[in-house]
Formats: structure tokens, C-alpha cells, sequence
């Protein structure tokens, strides 16, 4: 089993409780007989080296301001297509308590590459503390799902592939989980394209000014940064 960790930067500012730490440790042990090819992708992704992905092709736009900002967006990630994505700089962009929290939402110049397809399914469930998992296809970004509950998820159970499990740091999943995060609608709408329940109602203005991918709803108000790498 292959072991990756990653270190949290503003969960907490250094003090004696962290002697005086700046990042907080996570250590995940990773499923790779259960789950192959999505484990070689994370492993790739917590790499030096990073995970071989392509820019997304350029967004044509109606309004010449629109469409100046698309062009240098594409041509600055272009000009760096050779530099693999990593979760260096990553966030925790979601956090619904006790259900999901949801990690590795790149950005800067990856933010324009196209998504890894993550393959494959297994029998494992949502049924522990810490599960670790992928969402199937390409339509869930570059990142991952932590299941902070042993109740279970058959939202997660469905949609998602089970890679691995915390295996130190679950305290600091707990804090992470009793963070507080923007509530800005009546009715929730967490959108199908991330990996949330598809449903009718009209999204709020945290949805409608995050994009179509990343969601502002339930985001944690305090900024989450990642370092990641193998843990030997």
C-alpha cells in the first residue's frame, strides 16, 4: 500500500499545541490493489513530476473583453503544458459536515487543463472514518472526497470510487470538518457536476458567482492550502 501525505497550510496559526508548526499533517494509505488506475493518478499528482494533462482548448467568448481574457488564459497555460499538475497550492474548497469534505481543487496556471478520468469500481463503501475517494469520470475535477463519518454516503457510494483511507491526522480531519463555511442559500443546490445531488431549484448566488465547477456554497471561510507528496 502506498502512502501519500498532505500538509495543511491556515488551518491554525503556529503555536505550542503544533510546536510551532505552520502546516498540519494528513498521511493516507491508498488502495492501489483495490483501485488501480485512480491510485497510479493521485500518485502522479502528489509526483514531482506531476500528471501529463493537455490545456482544455480555447473558450470562445461573445464580448471582446470576454474573449481577451480567455485568449491570455489559454496562452499562459499553454506556454506551460509541459509542467505537470500537482496538488502543490491546492485547496479544500468544500466542507459539508459529517457528509463529505472535498480536496484538491487546483488552480493558477492548472486550472485550465483538462480533467484526469478516473476509472474503475470496487465494493468498498463510505462506511469509515476517513474514507478517502474519486469521483467517476472527468466531470469531478482533480480532486477527492474525505468521509468524515462511519454512517456512511450512498451519494458517494454511487458517484464515487473508494481509494484509500486516512491512516493519520483524523483529528485534523475533525477540525477541518467543524469549520465553518458559506450558507448563503435557503435551499442547497451542491450541483451534479461536482459531485453533489442533482436538483431543480435555481442555485444560489454563492453557486452562480463560483463558476459551474466550483460551487462557493459550503465553502470554508478559512483558506486551506495543500503540500502534497509520497509518504516512504
Amino acid at each position: 500500500t502506498n502512502k501519500i501525505y498532505i500538509d495543511l497550510q491556515g488551518l491554525a496559526p503556529p503555536n505550542e499545541a503544533t510546536n510551532g508548526q505552520k502546516t498540519q499533517r494528513i498521511v493516507i494509505g491508498l488502495f492501489g490493489k483495490d483501485a488501480p488506475q485512480p491510485v497510479s493518478t493521485i500518485l502522479q499528482l502528489v509526483s514531482p513530476n506531476g500528471l501529463t494533462s493537455k490545456c482544455k482548448p480555447r473558450a470562445e467568448k461573445l464580448l471582446e473583453r470576454e474573449q481577451l481574457e480567455a485568449n491570455k488564459v489559454y496562452n499562459s497555460c499553454m506556454a506551460s503544458e509541459d509542467v505537470g499538475v500537482t496538488y502543490d497550492l491546492s485547496s479544500v474548497w468544500r466542507i459539508i459536515k459529517d457528509e463529505r469534505i472535498d480536496v484538491g481543487a487546483v488552480s493558477g496556471r492548472f486550472i485550465s487543463r483538462e480533467n484526469p478520468t478516473f476509472l474503475g469500481s470496487n465494493e468498498l463503501k463510505h462506511d469509515a472514518v476517513g474514507t478517502v475517494s474519486v469521483r467517476k469520470g472527468n466531470d469531478g475535477g482533480f480532486g477527492f472526497a474525505i468521509s468524515p463519518s462511519s454512517r456512511g454516503n450512498a451519494q458517494l457510494d454511487e458517484d464515487n470510487i473508494v481509494i484509500g483511507r486516512i491512516i493519520e491526522g483524523l483529528d485534523i480531519m475533525e477540525e477541518i470538518n467543524s469549520l465553518p463555511v458559506v450558507t448563503s442559500a435557503k435551499g442547497l443546490n451542491y450541483m451534479s457536476l461536482t459531485g453533489g445531488p442533482s436538483v431543480k431549484d435555481a442555485p444560489s448566488r454563492a453557486c452562480r458567482y463560483g463558476g459551474p465547477m466550483y460551487c462557493n456554497e459550503n465553502k470554508p471561510l478559512k483558506k486551506l492550502a495543500l503540500l502534497t507528496g509520497l509518504r516512504y
